[in-house]
């Protein structure tokens, strides 16, 4: 049987979208922005873990943060185009594991 060459920008992203969160992390936020603490109210993650996650995301740039100077001072996430250009493989994702988990 052929061997395929493993292609470095999927397994780059199979390494991001395979950490614990992100991809429930990414399905919160496909619904629009979202506060941090109706995400963690979401999902059950330390404030800890999703501060860490969030900030990953960022820095891939599919997450953006908005910081409203308001009293108290009010922050939202949300999808970059890049991160909202992930919806069809969520989907698809959902999907499968309706099916067959």
């Amino acid at each position: 049987m052929e061997q395929r060459e493993l292609c470095p920008r999927l397994s780059k992203a199979m390494d991001l979208i395979g950490k614990r969160w992100v991809g429930l992390i990414l399905y919160e936020l496909l619904d629009g922005p979202q506060r941090f603490n109706q995400i963690q109210m979401d999902l059950p993650i330390s404030g800890r873990l999703l501060s860490e996650r969030l900030k990953e995301l960022e820095k891939e740039e599919l997450v953006e943060r908005h910081v409203y100077t308001e009293i108290p001072v009010r922050v939202e996430y949300s999808l970059t185009d890049k991160g909202q250009d992930m919806k069809n493989a969520i989907d698809e994702i959902e999907k499968w594991s309706k099916k067959w988990l």
